[in-house]
């Protein structure tokens, strides 16, 4: 449930589970889930709408029968929660979520009761750390009750995705309830014992160009000019590499990585190229920008964020792909992250297809969970539950 683009669907199928059935309301999600999830029966609209007798005849056309299904995921959207929202004071409110106005904050109930019609062996619901901090911890018990009341050991703890193989830290509220009948217990992963750096998870993307579905993702290139381009890209898809002031090309120029460079220009200054919607140059956080060093956040914009390269990158939000919006910045150049780096940062496939304009896109990959995070957290289910239940029958 609420599936958004496929963040969590991905790291189930990179764990080997098959995804059979998902739920999303968001257009531009759907239309993003449907391209890299060809065969997971998507079911399209509000969640309220979902009976759990219509989803039990989905599964049953699939053979899969009541409390035969071993994961029920679901993700509820969790802004009056965040501690980068507005909290209490959006509870109850009607908001524009989706496309639609609506309440959010009773999106957790609804998975709740799901859950409770299905009966699956395992589920797993992720939400943000704000939840269980300040004035939010109220809303987090009456949740965790309503899971158990629906027949299930229950338990929540934080997880940092930056433990568990993502160049990012971010940090999130996961529950795993296990039907009481099984008689066993939740289990979650343990941290790993390496963090996977900025540079190390963008190596080849920093200082090229991707192009994506919708849109052209722009990078600009670093350091000093190569006499040859040669085929950098090597997982598909066309590269091209951005041209700077003074680096002796034509002004405008764009190379294909795939051929060999003409003859490099003297004397000749070429306008570097940003993808739209990423260079922060003009905007008011411009200035403020500049005075950060690597790794510092600024005191007087909220969520502006200089990302060291020596560390994962800073929690990537959905609304940080706005130009003028401050958060999370590349750590030597002014703007926000590509879509290709984005990508990488968000333990995403290169080739993973991105419906809608860049920041549509950027809201698509800050609002998924990381896809190598729900990896780590499903194979230790997979192992210290359903497996072993498996056997035990």
């Amino acid at each position: 449930t609420f599936a958004g683009a496929g963040g969590s669907c991905l790291g189930y199928r990179m764990a080997g589970y098959r995804v059979v059935w998902a739920n999303e309301v968001d257009p531009h999600a759907i239309a993003t889930y449907r391209v890299n999830h060809p065969k997971t029966h998507l079911e399209t609209g509000d969640i309220r709408k979902v009976t759990g007798e219509s989803l039990l005849a989905q599964l049953d056309q699939l053979g899969i029968a009541k409390g035969e299904l071993d994961i029920l995921d679901g993700s509820p959207p969790c802004t009056v929660f965040s501690m980068a929202g507005k909290r209490a004071k959006k509870w109850g409110v009607k908001e524009e979520h989706a496309g639609t106005t609506q309440t959010v904050d009773d999106l957790f109930f609804e998975y709740a009761r799901l859950v409770e019609a299905v009966q699956p062996r395992v589920f797993i619901a992720e939400n943000v750390k704000g939840l269980v901090t300040g004035v939010a911890k109220g809303y987090f018990k009456l949740i965790l009750k309503r899971l158990r009341d629906c027949g299930y050991n229950v338990k929540a703890r934080v997880l940092d995705a930056q433990w568990l193989g993502v160049p990012q830290s971010r940090q999130r509220v996961i529950f795993i309830g296990v039907r009481n009948d099984l008689a066993r217990k939740p289990a979650f992963p343990f941290p790993f014992p390496y963090r996977y750096s900025l540079s190390e998870a963008c190596p080849g993307i920093i200082g090229h160009e991707y192009q994506t579905a919708g849109f052209k993702d722009a990078v600009t290139k670093e350091g000093q000019p190569a006499r040859t381009i040669t085929n950098w890209n090597q997982s598909g898809g066309r590269g091209f590499a951005i041209v700077r002031r003074g680096h002796g090309f034509f002004p405008g120029e764009r190379r294909s990585l795939d051929k060999p460079a003409s003859t490099v220009l003297t004397n000749t200054e070429s306008l570097g190229l940003i993808e739209r919607g990423v260079s922060i140059k003009g905007y008011a956080i411009e200035k403020e920008w500049n005075k950060l060093k690597e790794g510092e956040s600024s005191n007087k914009y909220f969520q502006l964020v200089k990302a060291s390269q020596s560390k994962p990158s800073p929690c990537i939000t959905s609304l940080g792909g706005k130009a003028s919006r401050a958060g999370v910045t590349h750590p030597t150049e002014r703007r926000k992250f590509s879509i290709a780096e984005l990508r990488r940062i968000c333990s995403f496939p290169d080739d993973f297809k991105l419906a809608g304009s860049y920041s549509k896109q950027w809201a698509r990959l800050g609002n998924s969970v990381p896809p190598l995070m729900m990896k780590a957290i499903a194979e230790v289910v997979r192992d210290e539950i359903l497996l072993k239940v498996k056997a035990d029958a």
